[in-house]
């Protein structure tokens, strides 16, 4: 069966009357492209450089391969990923989008992960940064610091719930065997990690190097994209499109009994969540509506980011169709999880004043390495409770004797 045309008449349609408006309105383009590459240079670049370096040197050294022998026995049970997930997991929450989905691209690339455990690690790993949560729009843009603390627990528990839902996804799987399957977890562990790094085989200087140019690479297709949907956003607010959009939106609303007055934010934010999120500040809507449209904005993340998600993964066979879906299923459940936060006030306490933009760059980048450490140190307790498991299973103690796996007793002690 031959595929339709229609999508590639409705992509070049769109393509030219985007390039007519930009022809139209040629101040507001620039403009929007100046404040693009503003927010690339100032914030991204700076942000996510480190991550993006120090990830990649991490899998090259064999630290993943490490993790996820270790974890293994966590992440399989809870969301069905291999426990190399885990190491994506812990950097995609401390540095945001989209260094989830490369870490799971190159675990892809790397025969780590199946397609449909890539699938589903890149829709719960791939997540806002605390650094834009807490900073630019707790603080910066609706001026509250004791939100922080519940747009950011909304985010998280969303994401996590969007991973356990995904279980569904691929259930009639096998995974993959372990390459590493004798002695016990830590010594496993440790082999993985040397033969991983063997495998490599490239000197410290030139794994730098390819890290650092790798990163600048992926850092440089993420300010196109940037700046390309800032110019898309604002030429549609500027022709009036934007603004036809939010009245078929404001009419759902109406009927979910929710205030219409968010409808302009949701439709900013399906295309770039930073005008999406400030739109929502400043929305004539009750307060905890505000919060639920900007998490629901911060969960689907834009068309922007689901570009340099497409971008990312081209060179290997991961879906972008179930990576939409979760953002759906992310999205709702944030805004849920707003509103229960928001009412129950337990987060009203958590403002994070390292994260504030006031203070620059390095201390909001300071905390999300705090962040990443403290995701890192539950990930660490977490191995040392799998290993006392292990050790418990293979010493099978009971009381104060021990025996071993055979049920034989040991002999006794010679006086």
């Amino acid at each position: 069966m031959r595929a339709s045309p229609y999508p590639t008449y409705l992509l070049a349609l769109g393509a030219g009357l985007f390039t007519v408006a930009t022809v139209l309105y040629p101040e507001v383009a620039f403009r929007s492209a100046l404040d693009g590459l503003r927010l690339w240079w100032e914030i991204v670049f700076p942000a996510l450089l480190p991550f993006f370096i120090l990830s990649q040197m991490l899998m090259g050294l064999g630290v993943v391969h490490w993790m996820g022998v270790l974890l293994e026995p966590l992440m399989r049970p809870v969301f069905r990923v291999p426990g190399a997930g885990s190491f994506v997991m812990a950097m995609g929450l401390a540095s945001g989008y989209p260094i989830g989905c490369m870490l799971t691209a190159r675990l892809r690339e790397q025969g780590l992960v199946t397609r449909l455990e890539g699938e589903r690690l890149m829709s719960f790993t791939n997540t806002a940064d605390p650094l834009f949560m807490a900073g630019a729009v707790a603080v910066g843009m609706f001026g509250r610091p004791e939100t922080a603390g519940t747009i950011m627990a909304a985010h998280y528990l969303a994401a996590l719930g969007t991973g356990l839902a995904l279980r569904l996804h691929g259930r009639n799987e096998q995974p993959l065997p372990s390459p590493v399957s004798e002695g016990s977890l830590l010594a496993r562990a440790a082999r993985a990690l040397v033969e991983a790094r063997k495998r490599d085989g490239r000197p410290l200087g030139q794994l730098m190097g390819d890290c650092i140019r790798d990163a600048v690479n992926t850092l440089l297709l993420i300010g196109g994209f940037i700046t390309l949907f800032m110019v898309l956003i604002r030429v549609l607010t500027a022709v009036g499109a934007a603004k036809a959009l939010a009245w078929v939106v404001a009419m759902a609303l109406g009927l979910l009994g929710m205030h219409p007055g968010t409808a302009p934010a949701l439709v900013s934010g399906f295309f770039e969540i930073t005008v999406g999120c400030q739109v929502a500040s400043q929305a004539p809507a009750p307060a905890v509506q505000q919060l639920m449209a900007a998490g629901a904005v911060i969960a689907w993340s834009g068309l922007s980011v689901h570009a340099q998600v497409a971008a990312l993964i081209r060179h290997t066979d991961l879906r972008l169709g179930p990576y939409l879906v979760a953002r759906l299923i992310h999205a709702v459940l944030a805004a849920g999880f707003t509103l229960l936060l928001d009412r129950s006030g337990v987060f009203a306490w958590a403002a994070v004043p390292v994260l504030a933009p006031a203070g620059g760059v390095l201390p909001a980048l300071a905390g999300s390495v705090r962040l990443a450490g403290q995701v890192l140190s539950v990930l660490v307790l977490a191995a040392c409770a799998v290993l006392v498991a292990d050790l418990a299973r293979r010493a099978k103690v009971t009381g104060f004797r021990v025996r071993s796996r055979s049920g034989r007793k040991p002999p006794p002690r010679q006086l």
